[in-house]
């Protein structure tokens, strides 16, 4: 398979759009349209990394962080970076990132870490995206509708519905009509009053998937130009955010939900900014990466606690002051994302049939070590 077929299945999970302007996402080093058949999934890529890749025959390394997150200025081969960037291309990797699309998408870097400390009743953190939603109404002969209702279903013709997934709407009728010479002979002969038993459908399509139920319409209609409408929701979006909010299984105190951190994270250290370790705390909100700068936000919107990377010394000061305690588990804690994406590739190869080996590096690329 080519290495694109991966990248757009991929990024209808976590569209382009929804990363944050200037991010580096998308293609690194390569081609999508190589031949690959191992795919390695990593947060960073290091040059350990790319040895392992190396070492485990892979061609398709998929990232979390961008590898070029600054343009190289030179060719001086000197440069452990530069040397890297070389390695990989002597070798015809194709490297791949997906960053704050990921953090932002629907079921993806935030919801994973929500999950890992058994967050429940979540809401998002920080606005980062408002998606149209279409309602497509498609009318097609009755005997076929159930066909083309999982079809549509299946390519994402639907959007959120509470609790319920593959929300539609049909009805049933009577169309009656005369075909014109050169109308279609299996709708009857030219001339010839006709009535056909019907079904009006309807779905809700999330703009992401737009392109690809449109394209599925089109495969699987029975007539030639199939007959549907599309209208823009104006009073509906789907919003995206990074972050969550929920509630733990049960109060704890900082101290408690620290030490609760370290183990669910496997981190041996982490920073604690609290006035009072023995607070009682229940909601709690988690952005993985460098989030300090929202932590009046999640307080805003009535978290007790916060979960996030790299927060900086003033900051510090200020949660201080603002008397809300913030757990620093490190950057590395969305490492959580080697595992779930290759749990998301090996099922989308299985759905397709795709000739597609998944490798999770091994590689520990924390820089940081607690003594």
């Amino acid at each position: 398979m080519k290495a694109k077929q991966l990248v757009e299945r991929f990024e209808q999970f976590a569209p382009k759009r929804l990363a944050m302007a200037k991010d580096p996402i998308g293609l690194q080093i390569g081609s999508l349209n190589q031949e690959i058949h191992k795919v390695m999934t990593t947060l960073d890529v290091r040059p350990e990394v790319v040895d392992e890749a190396i070492d485990h025959q892979v061609d398709f390394i998929f990232a979390h962080h961008p590898v070029m997150f600054h343009p190289a200025h030179n060719l001086d081969l000197d440069d452990p970076q530069n040397e890297m960037y070389a390695k990989i291309i002597a070798n015809r990797i194709t490297v791949y990132a997906a960053h704050t699309n990921l953090d932002a998408a629907d079921g993806g870097m935030n919801d994973w870490l929500a999950e890992a400390l058994q967050l429940s009743d979540l809401s998002g953190l920080v606005p980062a995206f408002d998606e149209s939603v279409f309602r497509l109404t498609v009318q097609v002969p009755k005997v076929y509708a159930t066909a083309v209702r999982m079809s549509l279903v299946n390519a994402g013709a639907q959007a959120s519905a509470g609790q319920y997934s593959g929300y539609t709407y049909e009805i049933d009728g009577t169309v009656y009509y005369v075909p014109k010479a050169g109308a279609d002979p299996t709708m009857g002969a030219a001339g010839e009053p006709n009535e056909i038993e019907d079904s009006r459908l309807e779905f809700e399509v999330p703009q992401r998937n737009l392109h690809h139920v449109l394209k599925t319409l089109s495969d699987v209609h029975p007539l030639e130009k199939p007959l549907y409408n599309l209208i823009r929701l104006e009073d509906k979006k789907h919003h995206y955010t990074m972050g969550r909010i929920g509630n733990l299984p049960r109060s704890m105190s900082v101290r408690e939900f620290a030490e609760d951190c370290k183990r669910t994270f496997a981190v041996s250290g982490l920073r604690v900014i609290a006035n009072n370790l023995e607070q009682p705390i229940k909601r709690v909100a988690i952005l993985g990466g460098d989030g300090g700068k929202f932590f009046r936000l999640a307080q805003q919107k009535g978290a007790d606690a916060y979960v996030t990377g790299d927060v900086y010394y003033h900051t510090g000061h200020d949660m201080l002051a603002a008397n809300f305690p913030v757990i620093d588990p490190g950057h590395h804690i969305e490492s959580i994302c080697i595992p779930k994406l290759a749990d998301l590739f090996k099922r989308w190869s299985d759905q397709n049939h795709w000739q597609l080996a998944v490798y999770q590096s091994t590689i520990n690329t924390d820089p940081f070590t607690f003594m």
